[in-house]
């Protein structure tokens, strides 16, 4: 019975928290025609990203720049911005967008 409980807080501890995330825009380049939307997220965090409302803004960004689309790239880049010791407890996840015509 111990070890049941013990297991089933390891799995409770390691599922995390699912926490609503809204990429928002953090960088880019009208000269590259790039636009990159970002969101942070905590080590036990379960993140579900909306992914559209990212697309949307991202849009909107090149559409000001005079481009008509924006095109995401695959996948994401995630960057750790802050450690401690039991290592990376908050990350930066990214997604680039290419405006084009």
């Amino acid at each position: 019975m111990k070890k049941s409980v013990v297991c089933l807080a390891l799995v409770m501890l390691a599922s995390g928290c699912e926490v609503s995330k809204t990429p928002l825009p953090t960088g880019g380049s009208k000269a590259d025609a790039l636009v990159e939307m970002s969101y942070q997220t905590g080590s036990l965090e379960v993140a579900k990203v909306d992914w559209a409302t990212a697309d949307r803004s991202a849009l909107k960004r090149c559409n000001a720049w005079g481009y008509r689309k924006a095109d995401p790239f695959e996948g994401v880049k995630t960057h750790c911005t802050n450690f401690d010791m039991y290592g990376c407890n908050q990350s930066t996840v990214t997604k680039v967008y290419q405006c084009t015509n």
